[in-house]
């Protein structure tokens, strides 16, 4: 008996022990994601343990540099991020933790009194310097890779509002101030760096490599745009934004559930819509995150989907979903709160979690 019908031999058995009707393969395959893939093999052993009794927090970011080195970072500077228990116990990890390709920790850094707030993020640029921004916090901040602050855009605690606080109306419009950013990606041609000014704001917001403003794009969707599906506004929080090697912006419109692709100058082009993990599951799912293969072409895009706990594997150029792997859960391979992802040179997926998750993952690439 082949894997096809002793899946659907099972799906029948269980159907009709529960008193449901039976139900047909169309209907089971469409839109439905393995809990594992035949691409990627998670790696329960990576990364090895901490030192020094060190708890993370919400892991807010996942990157990686040109010698394949991990980074995360994680919400410990923030005072209610661990449980007291865990003050107790253990040590609050640094900010920023630097892993090799084997899952050693070889570096850390960051002040909590200076790294953004509900740390978000971690970007490294074409010129090797890592970005990082908070969605509790209305600033973004360039450092080098070992710690040493260049360039931060906004100013800590003070928030593009009408009276300054994180709580007052956002206005989407400051040249100078942010309203709890998300994301970040450079331009390897001019330096320009675009900021996903998306968890108070509902913008994109360009600026150049010195940190002055360059020009904006979004606002905040109606209800009936909502519905319509129109390009350039965002339902909600603006998660991510992704520059592609041919100069198109892909932007993670997560309560909208779609990605927006825009050129550079923010005129929009088209939407692309992910699938559900289960074919009943009504709606499209959510991009919380995007990467895109390392090939010239950049093929493949990786969308997690934060509310259904799956990695998709779309074919970029025509948006279709190809693959989706992972499940909700606490165990290895499986996700809690799935919330970035980033790949190394070899084409291992590296997977962040934040609330419930708290951890970061290593998916190794075993093929086709």
């Amino acid at each position: 008996m082949n894997r096809s019908i002793r899946f659907f031999a099972a799906a029948g058995a269980f159907a009709l022990a529960m008193g449901l009707p039976f139900p047909h393969e169309s209907d089971l395959l469409r839109g439905q994601a393995a809990p594992q893939s035949s691409q990627f093999k998670v790696d329960p052993f990576w990364p090895k343990p901490l030192p020094n009794d060190w708890v993370t927090g919400n892991v807010g970011g996942t990157c990686v540099d040109k010698n394949d080195h991990v980074f995360i970072v994680s919400r410990t500077a923030d005072a209610t991020n661990l449980t007291p228990a865990e003050k107790e116990v253990g040590r609050p990890a640094p900010p920023v933790i630097e892993f090799d390709p084997d899952g050693n920790v070889v570096n850390s850094w960051g002040d909590p009194k200076i790294v953004p707030s509900g740390i978000h993020d971690c970007y490294f640029d074409p010129e090797g310097n890592i970005w990082i921004g908070g969605n509790a916090d209305a600033i973004a901040q360039k450092y080098s890779r070992d710690g040493k602050l260049l360039l931060q855009i906004g100013a800590k605690g003070k928030f593009d509002t009408e009276d300054g606080s994180q709580k007052a109306a956002a206005l989407n419009a400051s040249h100078t101030l942010l309203n709890r950013p998300a994301s970040f990606a450079v331009d390897p041609a001019n330096g320009d760096v675009y900021i996903a000014d998306g968890y108070g704001n509902r913008r994109v917001v360009v600026f150049d490599r010195e940190g002055k403003y360059v020009r904006q794009f979004g606002r905040q969707a109606t209800k009936e745009q909502a519905e319509a599906n129109a390009g350039g506004v965002f339902l909600g929080i603006v998660h991510c934004v992704v520059l592609s090697n041919d100069g198109l912006l892909y932007v993670c419109d997560r309560d909208g559930k779609r990605i927006q692709v825009f050129d550079k100058a923010g005129n929009f082009k088209k939407n692309i819509f992910i699938k559900r993990r289960r074919a009943d599951l009504p709606g499209n799912g959510s991009p919380w995150w995007i990467h895109l293969s390392r090939d010239p072409a950049q093929k493949t895009m990786y969308v997690a989907d934060g509310v259904n706990e799956v990695i998709w594997t779309l074919d970029r150029a025509s948006g279709q979903s190809q693959a989706g792997f992972g499940t909700l859960g606490h165990m290895a391979g499986e996700f809690t709160f799935l919330h970035t992802i980033t790949m190394n040179s070899r084409g291992d997926l590296f997977v962040g979690e934040t609330v419930g998750g708290r951890r970061v993952q290593k998916f190794k690439a075993v093929g086709n």
